[in-house]
């Protein structure tokens, strides 16, 4: 959105741009009390620090490079971090691209249904 010439366009680019980061953030944060049950506190807590992280890495960027430059750094962050999503796997749990469902999960799954 930081190439638009028109407002409205910049606007629209920009709400579908945060809906992405959001369903982005919402499996990140969905994935915490799979990755290890015992200490999901430590996990989340982890997590969330990581978003502190950002936000310091992305104003430190945008105080050092032009604003044009900063935006294509946050975006392409942005891009490869979702990529990356494609290759989690949990255990038991069927990824995105690969994988299968265990026996328990799909039993809990046929309950529910």
């Amino acid at each position: 959105f930081s190439n638009s010439n028109s407002l409205a366009v910049a606007i629209v680019i920009m709400v579908f741009f945060s809906s992405v980061v959001q369903s982005a953030e919402g499996s990140t944060y969905g994935i915490v009390p799979y990755v290890n049950p015992p200490v999901t506190g430590s996990i989340a807590g982890v997590v969330g620090a990581g978003g502190n992280l950002g936000a310091v890495g992305f104003g430190l960027g945008f105080r050092q490079l032009e604003t044009k430059q900063a935006f294509y750094v946050m975006g392409g962050t942005i891009i490869a971090s979702g990529v990356f999503t494609f290759f989690v796997n949990i255990k038991g749990h069927a990824g995105l691209i690969s994988g299968e469902d265990s026996e328990e999960v799909i039993a809990a799954y046929k309950k529910t249904a």
